[in-house]
């Protein structure tokens, strides 16, 4: 990653082959991780905060050495053919994330603020896009800004401005589902699941961008908000995953679709299923039920 020389005011002093990094790449790290290595060469620390300018946190409200591309609003989810929030075509988003700097030699450290399950989740589908598009060097900072500032991790005033790569992509399509591969998984049994809400999964409540209240016929639910802990600002552990898992029946390295409305709640039920349990049988829809209710042929069911 290279960066244009910037002032900053500090709170103290994928390809394949792939490239080799000095250390393990998980796809959690804690804030002590990441306050031990923000500034090695082959760390990207990317802040994927919404809203931080206005916030109670002072002149330095920026992780040191980090870069800077908000969840709603750098272009990680666009209307496409009129379903919104879905991944931008491959050289839209591999121009975003050339544009901060990041290219195939990169470990990439997505940063939340880490406040609830619901926001996590922009973290999860930024690492879920860099998942799909091959680029395997990906983490996110366990617990997010909330983690990191307990911790007294280093604060800047400014992020960097960092010099446009280009950023190579080969993607992988089993990590995305299709309207088409779900209409297959539902002749064939693949499991589907549901990470919305309870009320949503029954379809006593919708999204506004949902045409119809219900949800896919068959599928399971484990609740996006199972997964992450907002009082303790940490993801669920493996074990905690594997229970969830579990009880709806799904095995463990058995094929499954996530879905939510968007895929952004199936972002963290994917990363959770995929990434943290390790089952590489999940793949995630991220039409989700915009896209598939959208057509009053396909099925809904109602518990």
């Amino acid at each position: 990653m290279r960066f244009r020389a910037v002032t900053l005011v500090l709170a103290g002093a994928f390809c394949v082959p792939g490239p080799a990094f000095a250390h393990e790449i998980t796809p959690l790290v804690s804030a002590q991780w990441l306050a031990q290595r923000a500034g090695d060469e082959d760390i990207v620390v990317l802040d994927v905060r919404d809203n931080i300018e206005g916030t109670d946190l002072g002149d330095r409200p920026y992780i040191a050495n980090s870069v800077v591309a908000p969840y709603a609003s750098a272009g990680w989810r666009v209307e496409v053919d009129g379903v919104p929030a879905q991944i931008p075509p491959a050289e839209e988003i591999a121009a975003l994330i050339g544009g901060l700097g990041i290219d195939s030699d990169d470990h990439v450290v997505i940063v939340p603020w880490g406040t609830d399950s619901s926001e996590f989740g922009g973290a999860t589908r930024v690492y879920w896009t860099f998942k799909y598009l091959g680029h395997d060097a990906v983490s996110i900072l366990d617990g997010g800004w909330r983690q990191y500032d307990a911790a007294g991790g280093e604060r800047a005033a400014e992020p960097l401005a960092p010099e446009p790569v280009e950023f190579t992509y080969e993607i992988r399509d089993e990590l995305r589902a299709t309207t088409e591969d779900v209409v297959a998984a539902l002749d064939s049994g693949v499991t589907l699941v549901d990470g919305r809400p309870r009320d949503q999964y029954e379809g006593h409540s919708k999204s506004p961008v949902v045409r119809t209240e219900g949800t896919i016929p068959g599928a399971v639910n484990i609740e996006h908000s199972a997964l992450y802990s907002a009082e303790y600002a940490s993801f669920a552990r493996p074990e905690t995953i594997a229970a969830l898992a579990e009880g709806v029946g799904l095995a463990h390295d058995e094929r499954n679709i996530a879905f939510c409305n968007t895929g952004h709640w199936a972002s963290i039920a994917w990363f959770g299923l995929s990434e943290v349990l390790g089952n590489k049988n999940t793949t995630m829809y991220d039409g989700s039920m915009a896209e598939w209710a959208a057509d009053p042929d396909r099925p809904i069911q109602v518990q």
